[in-house]
């Protein structure tokens, strides 16, 4: 018999920084919020490449945002559109930003341990 995994909301503040997240079976579905001008990029140092490797499908409802991937390209993700980021990219807030977000629950809780620990120390 396949264990039960327990559904546990996913909570992450640091300053105008916000996830919350709830783990939906093998999903994990967020409302994430960044103020103007932030850059996750210190955030992902340490993680392969220094950056995210959890894709994540989702749309934005509120701002703008820069995507940039591994390879040098970037694409701008505006309220009202949805995108899909595969493994390897950065992000930068171009203005308030906040969006509903889907992701692996496995690849999310990585990171999300990722961004706590860099956050708190």
């Amino acid at each position: 018999m396949k264990e039960q995994r327990k559904e546990l909301p996913v909570r992450l503040e640091a300053g105008e920084i916000c996830f919350q997240g709830h783990n939906w079976g093998e999903m994990n579905v967020a409302r994430v919020r960044f103020p103007k001008g932030a850059d996750a990029t210190p955030l992902l140092e340490g993680l392969p490449e220094n950056l995210c490797q959890c894709p994540h499908w989702g749309t934005v409802l509120k701002g703008s945002i820069t995507v940039s991937y591994a390879d040098g390209t970037e694409e701008t993700v505006n309220a009202g559109e949805v995108y899909y980021w595969p493994p390897g990219h950065t992000i930068r807030i171009n203005e308030e930003y906040e969006a509903v977000e889907f992701s692996p629950r496995d690849q999310m809780e990585e990171l999300m341990g990722h961004l706590e620990s860099k956050l708190s120390g």
